[in-house]
C-alpha cells in the first residue's frame, strides 16, 4: 500500500513515515474495498454473478482506482453476455493503468476478432430490436429475434430472460423452464430469474393438499384358509357371453385406439419436428437477410461517396483543363508572349492580352502567370499612351480619352497620360469625369506643375 500524498510505500504506523500524513482513515478505506473485492472473488467463483457484481461495485465505491475489481467486474460482465459494459470497465481500468495491466489484453482480445465483434453488435442490435417488438405486442417476432441473439450469443442472460417471460405470456411453461434453467447455469443467485422460476415451477407442479377421493371396494369375494392354503372364491360373477359381434366390436374400437395413439405419438411428433425445422430455415434465412442488408446499405453508402468525390475530381480537372482551365489560360498566356517576343510588335498582341484578362482573376492565378502577365503590362501601357497622345494632337478628343484611360489604367505612374486625360475631358464638355481626373493628378502627383494646374482648371469648372 502507497501513500496517496506522496506515493511512498506505507508502514504499519497511521502516518506515512515520509511525509508524515495521516493515513490511518485511508487505510480503512483501502481495506474495505479489498474487502469487497475477495468476496466478489468468492461469489465469482461459485457463479453468483450478480452478488458478484454488487460487491465489485461496492468495492470501487471504496477505491475507485481498485484495478484487480474493475477487470473482475468486466469479465463478470462478459460472462453474463453484457460485452459493453465488460469494455467500458476494461477501457476505464487502462486508463487509470496503461502499462502492466491485464485488460488490455482482454480488450485486444475482443476486438482483434472484427467478426465477433460484429456479431455482438447485431447481438444488441437484435436484443433491441425484440423489445420493441414487445411493446409493439408482436411477440412472436421478438421470440424470433431473440432466438437469433442467442444463436450468436448463447450467455446472453438478459436476452434468456426475456425469451422466458415470452414463453410464459405464451404458457409454454416447459419451453420457460428450460430458458431460466440456462440463466441459473449463467448465474445461480439471480433475483429475477428466480421469481420466474418460482412461478413456473408453480404452474407445472401439481397443487399440493388436495387429497384423492377414496373408493371403497365392496367385498366381491369370500376367502377362507384351509391349512396353509387361503381360498378366494369371488361372488356374483357371472361368465360373459361371448359373440361374433362383440368381437368385432372390440377389434374395432382397438383400432380406433391404436390409430389415435399412433397420430398422436407419431404424427404430431413429426409435425413438431417439420416445425422446428422450418423455423430454423426462417431464422437463419432472416439472419442471411439481415447481414445482406447491412452489407447492402454500406456498399451504397462507399458508392454515394466515391460518387461524391468523383464530382470534386472532376470540378478539379476541369478548372486544370476545362476551357477556362489554368492549364488553357496558360497556354494563351504563353502564346501571346511567343508572338510578341517574335514580332515586337506591342499593337498586334493587346486584344488578345485584354480579352485574356477580362476572362480570368489574376489574384488567382500562379505566380509564374502573374509574373509573365505583368511583364507585358508596360509594353501595353506605352502603346495607349503613344496612340492617346497623337489623337490628343490631331484633336481627336473622344478617341484621345479611351486610349489614355487605358494607358492609365495599365500605368498609374504615368502622369502625362492622367493629365492628357483630364483635359481631353474638359474639352469634350465632360465636366464630372475631368474633375474626377484632376482630382487623381492632384493626389497622385501633389508636388508636379502638373497638379497646379489641374486645381486651375479644376476651380474654372466648380466656379471657385
Amino acid at each position: 500500500m502507497y501513500c496517496y500524498h506522496c506515493g511512498c510505500r506505507l508502514s504499519e504506523h497511521d502516518f506515512c513515515t515520509a511525509c508524515g500524513a495521516d493515513v490511518a482513515l485511508y487505510k480503512k478505506v483501502i481495506y474495505v474495498s479489498n474487502m469487497y473485492y475477495n468476496e466478489g472473488l468468492e461469489k465469482a467463483g461459485v457463479r453468483d454473478l450478480s452478488g458478484a457484481i454488487v460487491s465489485l461495485r461496492q468495492s470501487l465505491k471504496f477505491n475507485k482506482n481498485n484495478i484487480r475489481a474493475r477487470n473482475l467486474l468486466g469479465l463478470v460482465y462478459f460472462e453474463m453476455g453484457e460485452t459493453v459494459s465488460a469494455l467500458r470497465e476494461w477501457v476505464i481500468s487502462k486508463n487509470m493503468r496503461p502499462k502492466k495491466n491485464i485488460a488490455g489484453e482482454y480488450i485486444d482480445k475482443v476486438q482483434s476478432n472484427s467478426n465477433r465483434l460484429d456479431s455482438l453488435n447485431q447481438t444488441i442490435k437484435k436484443y433491441n430490436r425484440a423489445l420493441a417488438l414487445c411493446r409493439q405486442d408482436s411477440r412472436d417476432l421478438a421470440v424470433i429475434q431473440l432466438k437469433k441473439v442467442l444463436s450468436m450469443n448463447p450467455r446472453f442472460m438478459r436476452a434468456h430472460q426475456l425469451l422466458a417471460l415470452l414463453y410464459m405470456d405464451r404458457q409454454e411453461w416447459e419451453r420457460a423452464e428450460r430458458e431460466l434453467r440456462k440463466c441459473m447455469e449463467i448465474d445461480r443467485n439471480n433475483l429475477q430469474t428466480t421469481s420466474y422460476l418460482k412461478e413456473v415451477e408453480r404452474m407445472l407442479m401439481p397443487e399440493e393438499g388436495v387429497k384423492q377421493p377414496v373408493r371403497r371396494r365392496t367385498e366381491e369375494a369370500v376367502r377362507y384358509q384351509t391349512e396353509n392354503e387361503i381360498i378366494i372364491q369371488p361372488l356374483n360373477v357371472k361368465e360373459p357371453k361371448r359373440n361374433g359381434l362383440s368381437t368385432l366390436f372390440n377389434i374395432g374400437i382397438g383400432l380406433v385406439i391404436g390409430l389415435a395413439a399412433m397420430y398422436f405419438l407419431v404424427v404430431r411428433e413429426v409435425e413438431t419436428r417439420v416445425r422446428s425445422e422450418e423455423q430454423e430455415v426462417i431464422t437463419r434465412i432472416s439472419s442471411e437477410s439481415d447481414t445482406k442488408t447491412a452489407r447492402i446499405q454500406e456498399l451504397e453508402s462507399q458508392l454515394a461517396e466515391m460518387n461524391e468525390n468523383l464530382t470534386s475530381l472532376q470540378g478539379e480537372i476541369d478548372e486544370y483543363v476545362g476551357v477556362n482551365g489554368t492549364l488553357q489560360v496558360t497556354e494563351e498566356l504563353t502564346q501571346i508572349a511567343a508572338l510578341y517576343l517574335e514580332t515586337k510588335d506591342v499593337a498586334a498582341v493587346t486584344p488578345q492580352l485584354e480579352a485574356l484578362s477580362q476572362r480570368v482573376n489574376l489574384e488567382e492565378m500562379s505566380e509564374g502567370f502573374q509574373r509573365l502577365y505583368r511583364s507585358l503590362i508596360p509594353e501595353i501601357a506605352a502603346v495607349y499612351f503613344a496612340e492617346g497622345t497623337s489623337q490628343f494632337n490631331a484633336g481627336n478628343y473622344a478617341a484621345a480619352a479611351e486610349s489614355l484611360e487605358k494607358a492609365f489604367a495599365y500605368d498609374q505612374t504615368n502622369e502625362e497620360a492622367i493629365y492628357q486625360l483630364a483635359q481631353s475631358y474638359r474639352i469634350l464638355k465632360e465636366n464630372e469625369k475631368a474633375i474626377a481626373a484632376y482630382d487623381k493628378v492632384i493626389e497622385l502627383f501633389p508636388e508636379s506643375w502638373r497638379a497646379e494646374n489641374a486645381q486651375s482648371y479644376k476651380d474654372r469648372l466648380t466656379g471657385n
